[in-house]
């Protein structure tokens, strides 16, 4: 602007004569004064240093927090721009902060990043650009601070999964509360009658001794088994809000699991897809978490169909006793079902199986969609007519004695939970 200015006024000094050696003097300052500002952008060798904190894992499909910490070692005021080089993942092109900082002073940016598939995620350099009094001059300083993060399946679900198991508003994160059908052969203790006890449960003969009303206390079984099973096929491969169903499935797992191990139960985990992949083997001592972490993290799907047949015979030969069985998978179509729906009732006879659905949301989406015409009432039609299959392949496992889930993508780790907190309460396993 002061260029374009200058320059104006030299064509004006072609008319007024007199306009010229002022404005000649004007340029010659200006240059001057551009290249103080040069000197003192340039002079500092390390004017500033950035630091870049994050969590060692990051959850998939979560807001990460990145902090970046930024110290201006120089005796003035800057104002800055940061270009940080995130993981080629995210495809964010556009990344910029702006910030202003005081004479040795700190300041602190933070951004969020949501990854969307797991895997090791490389940050490169941070680019600051320093920029003059003038606005005319920026430098860039490189800071070559690469790190790698791995994104591991959503711990922070998990965690808040669990803290609202254990809270009062639980119910208000879907999370429902089941009421005890019957009582375990688990006996605790017998303890002092309190209102709002059972009454069919009071120790008549405990009560006479002790001249008071008594009460039979029993606990919930532990100690049983669950097993999630995980198809890696191809029918997992599809997005929803850019996250795979396997993703999905995965994450619910880990929060399952989770939950699970809190309630003294073991947990196993077996991942399939044209063959059998990751195996666990139930347990619940201290470090099963973290092992199904570690192998959730390693899952990749695979573009073939899932062999069932060599679930059921790895199913057979590695787990002996009745377990709960938690099958992640995905049938588009009868059809899909009919060829398997044999091998399911096996397991179905042998273990207390309960197979998740996928609700595919993107037909609700569009059924709500305004259209018209011939073509637009054909595809409403067929997309009506998969939602209803759908729940037509779950009510056929129902009448068959398979528990089924049909869950939005996105309410997978609650529905899950929910299920089997039923089947605890009613002591089916």
């Amino acid at each position: 602007m002061v260029l374009s200015g200058i320059i104006f006024c030299f064509v004006f000094s072609f008319v007024f004569g007199f306009l010229f050696y002022p404005v000649l003097i004007l340029l010659f300052g200006f240059v001057v004064f551009l290249i103080v500002d040069a000197i003192q952008l340039f002079a500092a060798k390390t004017p500033f240093e950035i630091e870049r904190n994050s969590e060692k894992r990051l959850s998939l499909a979560d807001e990460n927090d990145i902090i970046l910490n930024v110290t201006n070692r120089t005796k003035r005021d800057w104002q800055y721009e940061l270009i940080d080089e995130l993981p080629a993942q995210l495809q964010i092109r556009d990344f910029l902060l702006k910030g202003h900082i005081k004479a040795l002073g700190t300041k602190q940016h933070s951004y969020k990043i949501q990854p969307k598939s797991r895997g090791v995620y490389t940050f490169q350099s941070v680019n600051l650009f320093l920029i003059g009094r003038l606005g005319v001059l920026k430098r860039r300083i490189v800071f070559d601070i690469k790190q790698d993060l791995a994104v591991y399946p959503s711990v922070m679900q998990m965690k808040a999964a669990e803290l609202f198991m254990s809270s009062k508003i639980a119910r208000l994160h879907g999370i429902k509360k089941m009421r005890r059908l019957g009582l375990s052969y688990e006996f605790d203790q017998i303890k002092q009658y309190a209102e709002g006890d059972d009454v069919r449960q009071i120790n008549w003969k405990s009560s006479a001794r002790h001249q008071q009303l008594m009460s039979n206390q029993f606990e919930d079984e532990k100690s049983q088994t669950v097993y999630t099973l995980i198809d890696k096929s191809r029918t997992m491969l599809m997005p929803f809000n850019g996250l795979s169903l396997l993703d999905y499935a995965i994450n619910s797992s880990l929060a399952i699991s989770n939950i699970a191990l809190k309630k003294q139960d073991q947990v196993g985990l077996i991942c399939f897809s044209d063959k059998i992949g990751a195996v666990l083997k139930a347990d619940r001592r201290q470090g099963q978490l973290r092992s199904i972490l570690e192998l959730l993290y390693k899952q990749k799907e695979r573009d073939l169909e899932a062999d069932f047949e060599n679930l059921y015979l790895s199913v057979r030969n590695l787990i002996k006793t009745r377990s709960l069985l938690i099958l992640y998978t995905n049938f588009e179509s009868s059809y899909a079902l009919e060829r398997v729906k044999p091998i399911l009732k096996k397991l179905n006879a042998m273990h207390l199986l309960v197979i998740v659905f996928f609700e595919n949301t993107e037909f609700d989406t569009l059924l709500k969609m305004d259209g018209e015409g011939l073509e637009w009432n054909f595809r409403q039609i067929l997309m009506e007519q998969a939602m209803n299959e759908k729940v037509a392949m779950a009510n056929e496992l129902n009448t068959i004695g398979i528990q089924t889930i049909i869950s939005k993508p996105e309410d997978l780790s609650i529905q899950t939970i929910n299920k089997y907190l039923e089947i605890k309460s009613r002591g089916l396993i």
